[in-house]
């Protein structure tokens, strides 16, 4: 009998615990990531400036760069800087904007890139992609996945409750998203990874069925495995398939029309989770997904977000052309405005105010 196997794309080391951020050094060295010690680091101006004094003395060979922001121009700079050196790794050190910054240097230059996040805003901090402000708004860039990804939920306690808020909404909505793949697959044949979805669904249901908060730190380990282990999903899928459907649909759409109005990633994709579970006829899983957002303090309306009625029909609208050729329960359905009216209205009552 032959024995098949695959290749799992993965990080080599997966660090989550309090205090991991002062044995960076030594992890890395230990798993002979960097056993020189030659390391550029990527810090913001805010959270990664603050830790640099902390770690410093622990990455003694390394080489520090200040990054201003989350742009195509920030990323690009930042490889340039980077290229003179001679160094084993990259290392991103903040929130989401500078580790995706980090991804794309390192993807450039060739190197391994380790993701130390501060937060736990969204599931980037261990996907292929790295997600840059353009020209043109926002693109998504294929890079490849973390070698080493540091969490220290020491770090992360200290990080603003509404990033941590965030990422809680962006895990639950994996729960949609393979609902949502699911359905392709049952109506287009679209074919379907069967280990990227399980991998993303129970990553969803272990955030959405924990009785935890963002205070309690076995709550915080969960939430940040489940975050790596979507962006472990969507390396097995090869996209962001498992991790991504209506619910990412309506958060670009948020972001496209209203770029300088829209609300954190998560926040939104929770939302739209909740919404399109209901579309789809789940209406006891919405309403819990629901529940399960208020508890954690986070939006399932889009007027506690800022949003009107009004312009949340017309995001729900425009979401399907936020992704071509990905089929959800919006393209399913093909709504129309006063459609979409209607079925939100009966969500609003189905959800309670």
């Amino acid at each position: 009998m032959p024995v098949l196997t695959r290749l799992i794309p993965s990080p080599l080391v997966v660090d989550i615990r309090p205090g991991a951020l002062d044995d960076v050094g030594c992890v890395l060295a230990d798993e002979r990531i960097s056993h020189s010690g030659r390391l550029a680091v990527a810090v913001s101006g805010g959270s990664g400036a603050r830790l640099r004094e902390r770690i410093a003395p622990t990455l003694p060979g390394a080489t520090w760069y200040e990054v201003g922001g989350g742009t195509l121009d920030d990323a690009v700079r930042l490889a340039g800087e980077m290229k003179a050196g001679h160094y084993d790794a990259v290392v991103g050190l903040g929130g989401g904007k500078i580790i995706d910054c980090a991804k794309f240097a390192a993807a450039r230059l060739g190197l391994p890139l380790v993701a130390v996040p501060t937060n736990l805003a969204h599931d980037g901090l261990c996907s292929p992609v790295a997600t840059l402000d353009n020209d043109a708004g926002r693109g998504s860039y294929g890079v490849p996945n973390p070698i080493a990804v540091v969490i220290d939920l020491d770090v992360i306690r200290e990080a603003p409750a509404r990033f941590v808020r965030a990422g809680i909404g962006d895990a639950v909505s994996n729960v949609s998203a393979v609902a949502d793949w699911e359905l392709a697959h049952r109506v287009k044949g679209e074919k379907i990874d069967g280990l990227a979805a399980a991998i993303a669904r129970q990553a969803g249901e272990a955030v959405l069925r924990h009785p935890g908060g963002v205070g309690d730190t076995g709550f915080l380990q969960v939430l940040a495995e489940a975050l790596v282990l979507s962006g472990i999903a969507m390396s097995v899928s090869g996209d962001s398939r498992p991790c991504s459907g209506a619910c990412h649909e309506i958060n670009h759409a948020f972001d496209l029309l209203y770029p300088r109005r829209a609300a954190a990633h998560g926040e939104q994709c929770g939302l739209a989770a909740a919404f399109a579970m209901y579309l789809r006829g789940a209406h006891e899983e919405s309403a819990h997904m629901a529940g399960v957002l208020r508890r954690h303090g986070l939006p399932v309306l889009p007027d506690e977000i800022g949003f009107t009625t009004e312009e949340f029909v017309r995001v729900v609208a425009y979401a399907p052309e936020t992704r071509p050729g990905r089929y959800t329960i919006l393209e399913h359905l093909d709504l129309k405005t006063e459609q979409i009216k209607d079925v939100y209205a009966d969500y609003v009552k189905a959800i309670g105010s």
